[in-house]
């Protein structure tokens, strides 16, 4: 392609195994060091700092300095989209790790997709809200509808204050592990911390695994069930 954006250079930089690994930690939302992501990519400290230079040179990756550490985060949530997206292809054709991990049936589950729930109950989230009425897809992407606004301000989730940001409101994002829709935007995003603050649910610490409890499961399932 000799015009237009260069989708060969963004691929190279998302192609490399090690660099790879660190994109897929970095999902999680946190910020890590480079000293972290060396540990989740299996190489040494200095091939760390190498790649890490590529992918800030390539804006894929932003760093932050606090006191005497430099932390990095990926760009914005287009970044996990594109990935979460190559997840999908990778375990449609076939291209999957051999070790799985014991981890891996909770993280299809449920998990925290940067900033919002992916996973089995994250394409149910999206598919109840759709079932109830409360989102509407058309062709400029996911809206909520009347009964949509009104469930999310009984529900405890400050409207005014999400459409302030700089960000859609809803949004789909194509789920690897299930490869249908799960619910982004700041709207989702606000879902999950609300799911969090009334205790329904609680994020693994160093993992991208979000733990419904028994009854946070059943409250879950009563709210997108119409």
């Amino acid at each position: 392609m000799k015009e237009g954006p260069d989708i060969a250079r963004v691929a190279a930089l998302l192609g490399d195994p090690a660099r790879a690994n660190m994109l897929t930690a970095l999902m999680s939302g946190r910020a890590l060091t480079a000293a972290e992501l060396a540990q989740e990519a299996g190489v040494t400290p200095q091939t760390a700092s190498s790649h890490l230079a590529k992918l800030e040179a390539g804006q894929i990756v932003v760093p932050r300095k606090q006191g005497r550490h430099r932390y990095f985060t990926l760009s914005g949530p287009d970044i996990v989209e594109a990935l979460e997206v190559l997840m999908g292809i990778a375990n449609r054709v076939g291209h999957n790790r051999v070790r799985t991990g014991p981890k891996d049936p909770e993280l299809r589950k449920a998990r925290v997709c940067y900033d919002h729930l992916a996973g089995d109950m994250g394409v149910a989230l999206f598919d109840g809200l759709a079932k109830r009425k409360l989102i509407e897809s058309n062709i400029n992407g996911v809206a909520l509808t009347p009964a949509g606004i009104e469930f999310a301000n009984t529900f405890g989730i400050d409207l005014d204050g999400l459409r302030a940001k700089r960000r859609p409101l809803c949004r789909e994002c194509l789920d690897w592990s299930a490869r249908q829709s799960h619910l982004a935007g700041s709207f989702g995003a606000a879902l999950l911390e609300r799911f969090y603050d009334l205790g329904w649910a609680r994020r693994i610490p160093e993992s991208r695994v979000v733990r419904f409890s028994d009854a946070g499961e059943k409250s879950f399932r009563d709210l997108i069930n119409p």
